[in-house]
């Protein structure tokens, strides 16, 4: 552990009384830097910080501070922001939890564990508090030295606004701050040109644009512009999506040259299915119509075939469960059986599941078939199979801009709940929470690893783009649907102004931006058709997503070597700067886990020159690398 820690554990009770007037004015220093619009709620003074997976006889002191935007740990020990080899999140401490990110607090006593739920009484006495987060941070605290009263105070603060009731109390509606908006390259969707500019670059023939969902009139969850076949009029779209769960009828995602389609629709509404059927069965000829040569689509019904949501959040709570234990005892026994624990939670089984679906669609639209995805509301693992089939068959959306183009369309702009499923609001009942934009990025994650020079962005970027789904500031990933998002916006009393996720330079400098570009990316051609991306989809063939799961755990983190260390390799066999004959000579040396952990110290970290660089991409007629090449290699 780092050198920094102390112990406190051997301190007679007659030493515990701390002189609070001496260190008033130096605990008065440690309060965070407020944004504009943040309040502090509450706050404790000489709060002891674990180290994860410790027996809890080493902490950092310093004061906890509840917000309404966050929980925040200030510690004198901390490094000024210029001076962090980790990244720099400018809303965010290093050991700062934005209250989204919450997921359950717990209090432990006499080695008793207990889950603290929204509006129950905190008990007087708190002695050590556990926050876990939907990230899987674990961050414990002791209030041992804390004067009388304050863990209390500042417990029943955090579990009170760390658990919203309301979508106006979460904190984008307090930051004041002005913005200016940034043209970025990702489109929104929300007007007619977003969707001719789609359709015109993928070549898409027998679809067009429809305008039906104006002010939402139509369905709430869907966009108000968006894309139909041809050769059917609105009349008859209005009257078919009646009998569509949310009324989402087959709707355009993507085309092939070839005109061959990717759509994704709703199952029937559960009542006369005979009589429904025949509506299904109406839209379904007018996509096999919208084909040049009208061969018949597949459907592929995801709803019997993928996981539910409700899958997902049993299988997600086990794996947080083995990737965030609560002690170095859990650690140890859990590590004894971790492959069968890890099959048991299921999670790589429904990654695989999804990638077999991709594939199999990929397939489809290559042998120039149209592809129906159906689920049951049409909002959530299609969103994460569309998303993929169109990974695997069109470069553009390899591309840093492409992908989060991607992003918006299939997801943001036609409506997945981000809102429930990343639970921003607590709700009592029927608890709709489940990490299937997670599942996404893991799948990602899991073809990126089978194809390293294919993505312009890193697996920094897909953990950064994970943790980001948890800041209540931008509006990209808060609502359910659209229309949630402008009434917002419209709101008389309390208008809610937009802020795009997508300007990354509104939360990280340029240093830690650059992390998100992969060095080892081949441009295509551009005259000359892509390949489709053939990936090996089954449980055998993937692996466990280290970084994003582990990066809290220091005892796991190689200290001079992992992935980040071929990264900063190959970053310097690309760069003309001087520091680049260090990282050969050794001078230079990151953790496996960078820049994400702060648990430990990097040897030596490169100058920024070297990684600031954003043009590290090869064309096809820069450096060959052979199999033995230090840039092909995925484990140490």
């Amino acid at each position: 552990m780092s050198t920094s820690f102390k112990s406190y554990v051997d301190l007679d009770k007659s030493d515990q009384t701390l002189d609070s007037s001496a260190d008033e004015s130096f605990n008065e220093q440690l309060t965070p830097k407020t944004l504009r619009g943040e309040m502090i709620i509450a706050k404790a003074h000489y709060v002891l910080l674990f180290t994860p997976i410790t027996s809890q006889k080493n902490g950092k002191s310093g004061v906890l501070t509840v917000t309404n935007f966050r929980l925040s740990f200030v510690t004198s020990e901390d490094k000024p922001a210029e001076d962090s080899l980790y990244q720099e999140n400018f809303f965010l401490g290093q050991y700062d939890v934005c209250l989204s990110n919450v997921d359950s607090l717990y209090l432990f006593a006499n080695d008793k564990k207990k889950k603290l739920l929204p509006d129950t009484r905190v008990p007087d006495k708190v002695k050590t508090l556990q926050v876990l987060c939907k990230n899987m941070k674990v961050l414990t605290f002791s209030f041992k030295f804390s004067p009388v009263g304050h863990g209390k105070q500042l417990t029943t603060g955090l579990l009170h606004h760390a658990f919203p009731k309301r979508h106006r109390l979460l904190f984008a509606y307090d930051y004041s701050e002005p913005y200016v908006e940034y043209k970025t390259q990702v489109p929104n969707f929300r007007n007619p040109e977003s969707w001719e500019q789609e359709m015109e670059r993928t070549g898409c023939k027998g679809w067009r644009i429809s305008r039906l969902n104006r002010d939402f009139i139509f369905s709430p969850s869907l966009p108000q512009v968006f894309v139909v076949c041809k050769d059917v009029s609105d009349k008859q779209i209005n009257e078919a999506a009646q009998y569509f769960r949310c009324k989402r009828p087959p709707l355009w995602c993507w085309s092939s040259k070839s005109g061959a389609a990717l759509v994704r629709m709703a199952d029937l509404i559960p009542a006369d299915q005979d009589r429904y059927r025949s509506h299904e069965n109406t839209m379904l000829e007018s996509v096999r119509r919208s084909h040049p040569r009208k061969t018949a689509p597949i459907v592929i019904d995801l709803t019997k075939d993928a996981p539910s949501p409700r899958d997902l959040e049993l299988s997600y709570a086990k794996l947080r469960e083995l990737c965030a234990p609560d002690s170095s005892r859990q650690f140890w026994i859990q590590d004894n059986h971790f492959y069968s624990l890890l099959e048991s939670c299921k999670w790589l089984l429904y990654v695989s599941n999804c990638l077999v679906k991709a594939d199999e669609s990929a397939k489809l639209l290559r042998k120039e078939i149209t592809v129906v995805l159906q689920e049951l509301e049409g909002r959530d693992i299609c969103c994460v199979v569309s998303s993929l089939t169109m990974l695997l068959l069109d470069p553009h959306y390899r591309t840093f801009n492409g992908f989060q183009s991607l992003i918006q369309k299939e997801w943001v702009i036609m409506g997945h709940p981000f809102c429930s499923r990343l639970s921003h609001v607590y709700t009592q009942e029927d608890n709709q929470q489940s990490p299937v934009f997670l599942l996404f990025l893991d799948c990602v994650w899991q073809i990126l690893q089978q194809f390293p020079t294919q993505f312009e962005f890193t697996e920094t970027y897909l953990t950064t783009l994970w943790d980001s789904a948890h800041i209540s500031i931008f509006d990209t990933f808060l609502f359910d649907c659209d229309k949630d998002r402008l009434n917002a916006v419209n709101d008389s009393q309390n208008p809610l102004v937009l802020r795009n996720i997508w300007d990354w330079g509104e939360m990280f400098p340029d240093k830690d931006i650059s992390l998100f570009y992969n060095p080892l990316y081949v441009e295509p051609p551009s005259l000359t058709p892509s390949e489709p991306l053939c990936i090996q989809p089954y449980v055998s063939d993937l692996q466990l997503w280290s970084q994003c799961y582990f990066r809290f755990l220091p005892l796991l983190e190689i200290t001079e070597g992992g992935k980040p260390q071929i990264d900063l390799t190959a970053r310097a066999l690309l760069s003309e700067d001087e520091s680049s004959e260090d990282v050969f000579s050794g001078a230079y040396h990151v953790g496996s886990f960078f820049p994400f952990t702060h648990w430990r110290t990097q040897t030596k970290v490169p100058p920024s020159s070297l990684y600031v660089n954003t043009s590290f991409t090869l064309n096809n007629s820069d450096v060959q690398l052979d199999t033995q090449s230090v840039m092909t290699v995925t484990h140490l």
